[in-house]
């Protein structure tokens, strides 16, 4: 017999402390060989076997969402669904009922349609939470065609994939939130027929993505012809798109009158102002509204969120978890000082709120600038204990009250005597 080698490094059995020989044919490899090979199948950076999510029930998750999100309710009731049945898919998918996958399960992303300021971004975001899979969020106004200057779409899945730190395993599990996506429709009034790169362009390049398909995706966010890419598969990752669709309603309006003939003009007619829309979307109107027909088809989950009314936003100001209330006095009571927010001041804030338009985005702006005098000179205030915030602080912008410990300390020996 021969001398033996190993059949990896080429190295004789006197050059090597082992040599480990194949049982069923003449070939070797040594104790080296075998180190390195331990290594690599260590190797962090190996693909991962994608596990299954433990999901909690739509019951559950809209219970959750109800502890950050005020009202909304049928939206949070499709949303706890339509994301419960995404993951159930990916579950499905994985292996759990492997005996009973003679059915495929489509993919169902989600179209949010409502007025700014309403939660689209925060139901999104909170349900990533809930679910704990990675989340981003994307403006669909900085993306245009590939090839052309801006974002294209396959940033998005950059950017995923470094919010799930680089595991791609766990990035094609997460969500992906693209908003303003009513400002890519199709602009019909270009004029010397130009070419289109910000709106139906975007649309075709989304096609692909949203369905499923692996794309090569760049490390950075922006693509470069030398830079390594990485592939995603995205046929697991849940795309929720929003928008506030402005001109819908009317479109909506005038496909009911069109349709309704003799009395039952009459009904739509009167009935125009309390018109809800949202429940009577159909395709054919987002068609016209300017998304393309392949791109609607992709997105067969249709949500509808309300606008809000001054109660909702005094109850987004007080109610759920982590609220502005709630955080200006922690504000304030790391300085030791106590804020008294009046229900008075809280009304005013809602309803100046509403005046300007924004939603639930413009009350932080309006506490802001309500509480700028008072965190001012809160600080350098010797002996303060509690600054009162009333009506006319916000509505006429007038100064806070200010009490201060020995003030106080006085006033209650002047009702003891």
């Amino acid at each position: 017999m021969g001398k033996a080698f190993c059949s990896f490094c080429g190295k004789s059995q006197a050059n090597v402390r082992r040599l480990v020989s194949s049982p069923s044919t003449d070939c070797y490899i040594c104790d080296t060989c075998v180190e390195i090979c331990r290594e690599i199948l260590n190797d962090n950076n190996l693909p991962k076997k994608m596990d299954c999510l433990s999901l909690p029930t739509p019951i559950e998750i809209k219970e959750q969402l109800d502890e950050y999100i005020v009202g909304q309710d049928n939206a949070k009731r499709a949303m706890a669904v339509a994301v419960y049945n995404h993951y159930k898919r990916l579950n499905y998918n994985l292996g759990r009922n492997a005996k009973q996958k003679s059915i495929e399960l489509d993919k169902s992303n989600i179209l949010l349609i409502g007025p700014t300021g309403v939660g689209k971004t925060l139901i999104a975001k909170t349900l990533a939470r809930i679910l704990k899979v990675p989340f981003v969020c994307v403006d669909a106004t900085t993306l245009t065609e590939a090839g052309y200057v801006g974002d294209d779409v396959e940033s998005a899945l950059a950017k995923l994939l470094a919010n799930a730190d680089y595991d791609v395993t766990k990035a094609e599990m997460g969500i992906v939130y693209i908003d303003e996506i009513d400002k890519i429709a199709k602009k019909l009034d270009l004029r010397n027929q130009t070419r289109d790169v910000s709106g139906e362009g975007v649309q075709q390049s989304l096609l692909k993505i949203l369905e499923g398909t692996v794309v090569q995706v760049p490390q950075n966010t922006r693509k470069s012809p030398h830079q390594e890419t990485i592939s995603m598969d995205t046929s697991n990752i849940l795309f929720i798109c929003g928008g506030a669709f402005v001109r819908l309603e009317n479109i909506i309006e005038n496909r009911c009158a069109r349709s309704a003939v003799g009395f039952n003009q009459n009904e739509i007619v009167t009935e125009k102002h309390n018109y809800r829309y949202i429940e009577n979307v159909q395709p054919n109107d987002l068609v016209e509204f300017g998304l393309i027909p392949e791109f609607v088809g992709r997105l067969p989950v249709v949500v509808g969120l309300s606008a809000l009314d001054k109660q909702s936003m005094i109850n987004i100001l007080t109610k759920p978890k982590n609220n502005l209330v709630d955080q200006y006095k922690t504000f304030f009571k790391l300085d030791g000082v106590e804020l008294d927010l009046q229900q008075n001041a809280i009304s005013a804030i809602a309803q100046k709120a509403l005046d300007l338009g924004m939603g639930a985005r413009g009350l932080r702006t309006i506490m802001e600038e309500a509480m700028l005098d008072a965190m001012y000179s809160t600080p350098s205030k010797q002996d303060l204990q509690k600054v009162t915030i009333d009506e006319n602080c916000i509505m006429k912008k007038a100064e806070p009250k200010f009490i201060f410990k020995q003030k106080e300390k006085a006033q209650k020996n002047i009702q003891k005597n």
